[in-house]
């Protein structure tokens, strides 16, 4: 966990359920691999809310992983999403997981808007700010049959964007959408 020196908040949330969702992910073979249908997800909500950067992404105790992952570039190669995005415009699929806001959304389990990361001094200080430029972000908790909060759908901007009550409710239907698809695939043993 992070804690800002200057102001004591608690930027990365404590995690409890973090070794549940591990073993829940393991279960569901998530979490290590890019997923062709994840990916298309990632296209697909990129495409609903005009976002440049979407990801269905996978949380575990240290690490962010996008199994899904849509960038304005489509590259995404590598290992460390600030040092791909600073030296080639390319973006990773994995982040440190004091970076972002998707660690929160899993935590609170709830959906997150933050129209300008800088209106909020909580999370104005998130390293993502300075290192990579993300200025507005979107996101709502996967939570499966289980109860257990997977990861995050979510989409990025590097500038501020009026996401509103209806960026809100988009985003928490297509989380849905996609626990729903989760589902199917378990059942069929996929």
């Amino acid at each position: 966990m992070m804690y800002d020196p200057t102001g004591h908040l608690l930027l990365t949330p404590i995690d409890p359920e973090a070794p549940a969702r591990v073993r829940r992910l393991s279960e569901l073979g998530f979490g290590d691999r890019p997923d062709p249908d994840f990916d298309r997800f990632a296209d697909h909500l990129a495409a609903v809310t005009g976002a440049p950067y979407s990801m269905v992404n996978f949380i575990d105790e240290n690490r962010q992983y996008f199994a899904g992952l849509h960038t304005p570039s489509g590259a995404h190669k590598g290992c460390d999403l600030t040092a791909a995005a600073a030296s080639s415009g390319a973006v990773s699929r994995f982040m440190a997981r004091d970076h972002g806001y998707c660690p929160h959304v899993v935590v609170r389990r709830k959906a997150l808007v933050l129209e300008d990361v800088c209106d909020y001094p909580r999370f104005a200080g998130n390293p993502v700010v300075d290192e990579i430029g993300i200025r507005s972000y979107l996101g709502a908790p996967l939570i499966d049959r289980t109860g257990i909060a997977l990861g995050t759908i979510c989409v990025v901007d590097t500038e501020p964007r009026p996401w509103g009550r209806a960026g809100l409710e988009t985003i928490k239907t297509l989380a849905a959408e996609l626990v729903g698809q989760i589902h199917r695939r378990e059942d069929r043993g996929i």
